[in-house]
């Protein structure tokens, strides 16, 4: 009776092995499509971001992550003086500026 299921079970033999190479090549052209795609355009944006913060000085106007819009008034070593107003400074971080307006922006508006 269990003769048959026993002989079955025999005469199937090991499933075949693939080929170890082509999966190295795979996984190597999948982080070159990673690195290409997402890799190095954050690098790149993250470098520019940095310059762009080296670069602020007084009386360059700004846009910050928030929206504001402001003329900076102080440069410190983490945070700047943003003149939003007449008379009206607040304090924000100096990774927080996403946008370096041209000089007369702010009148213009």
């Amino acid at each position: 009776m269990f003769d048959f299921i026993i002989n079955n079970a025999q005469a199937q033999s090991a499933p075949a092995q693939g080929g170890n190479g082509s999966f190295l090549i795979m996984m190597v052209i999948f982080f070159v499509i990673f690195y290409f795609m997402l890799m190095r355009p954050q690098m790149k944006q993250a470098k520019e971001h940095k310059k762009l913060i080296e670069g602020m000085t007084r009386g360059d106007e700004v846009i910050t992550g928030g929206g504001l819009l402001g003329k900076i008034t102080n440069v410190g070593e983490n945070f700047i003086a943003l003149e939003i107003a007449a008379g009206t400074e607040i304090r924000v971080q100096k990774n927080s500026v996403t946008t370096l307006l041209p000089k007369g922006t702010i009148k213009s508006l």
